[in-house]
C-alpha cells in the first residue's frame, strides 16, 4: 500500500510495487498521504515513486465493472486525487520508473515535473482503444499539461511513448537510466522545497483553476461503450 517516507526536506510518496491500480483502498491511502503532506511546514517538496515494472496502470476496471452503483463515488475520489496533486502547495515531481498508463498517466501529469526511465517503460493514454472516453475534467487536465499537438496524438491514437519520445513530446522533463530515476527526481525537487506554502498553492490554484473546477464535476463513466 502507498506510504510516505522523509528524506530531509522531501516527502517521498511510494505508491506501490505492483500495477498500482487505483483500488478503493489505494485511493484512500493516497488521499491520507496527501493530507499529511499538506500539513507539513516548509521547506518540503513531494516526490512520488513506485517500484517494479509499473508506475501505475490506472483505474481498477475489474472492480469498477462489478460495482457500477459506486462508480460516482469512485470517480469523484479519482478526480479529486488529480486536482489535489495538481494544486498542492508544495513542489511535486513524479519519478516514473516503469509503465505509466491511463489514469496513472494523468496522475503523473498532475505533478509539476516528471522524470522517466529512458530505456524501458511506456507512457500511454489507451482510452481510445479500451472505449472509455475522458471525462470533461480529465480532458481539461490533459490539455492544461500537454502541448496541444501531443494531446491530440496521445488522446486520439493511444500512442505509447518511450522515455526519450516522451521528452521530445513535452510529456516528461527528462529521461534517464533506470538507476537514476529516483535520484534525479530527488535532486530536482530538493532545491524547490523552500517554495512550499500558501503562495505556491495560490499560484497553482489559479494556474489550474479551470481543470480543477471541471474535475470537481463527476460524470458517469462510460466503461466499454
Amino acid at each position: 500500500m502507498p506510504h510516505l517516507d522523509r528524506d530531509g526536506d522531501l516527502a517521498v510518496l511510494n505508491i506501490g510495487a505492483d500495477e498500482n491500480r487505483f483500488t478503493v483502498d489505494w485511493l484512500a491511502q493516497i488521499h491520507a498521504c496527501l493530507d499529511e503532506v499538506a500539513l507539513m511546514p516548509a521547506p518540503v517538496a513531494l516526490v512520488t515513486v513506485a517500484e517494479g515494472k509499473f508506475w501505475s496502470n490506472g483505474l481498477d476496471l475489474d472492480w469498477l465493472t462489478t460495482h457500477l452503483d459506486q462508480a460516482g463515488e469512485y470517480v469523484a475520489s479519482v478526480q479529486s486525487l488529480f486536482s489535489r496533486t495538481m494544486t498542492l502547495g508544495v513542489p511535486t515531481v513524479a519519478a516514473i520508473q516503469g509503465h505509466c498508463f491511463a489514469a496513472g498517466a494523468l496522475l503523473a501529469l498532475a505533478h509539476d515535473w516528471r522524470v522517466m526511465r529512458a530505456d524501458r517503460g511506456f507512457f500511454c493514454l489507451p482510452e481510445v482503444d479500451i472505449n472509455i472516453p475522458f471525462s470533461v475534467g480529465m480532458d481539461a487536465l490533459l490539455r492544461a499539461k500537454l502541448p496541444i499537438a501531443t494531446a491530440v496524438e496521445a488522446m486520439t491514437t493511444g500512442r505509447r511513448y518511450g522515455g526519450d519520445e516522451a521528452v521530445a513530446a513535452g510529456i516528461v522533463d527528462v529521461a534517464v537510466a533506470e538507476d537514476e530515476v529516483r535520484s534525479t527526481a530527488l535532486e530536482r525537487a530538493r532545491p524547490l522545497a523552500g517554495k512550499a506554502g500558501p503562495t505556491l498553492a495560490t499560484i497553482k490554484g489559479r494556474m489550474f483553476a479551470d481543470p480543477a473546477a471541471r474535475l470537481a464535476v463527476v460524470e458517469g463513466l462510460a466503461v466499454g461503450d
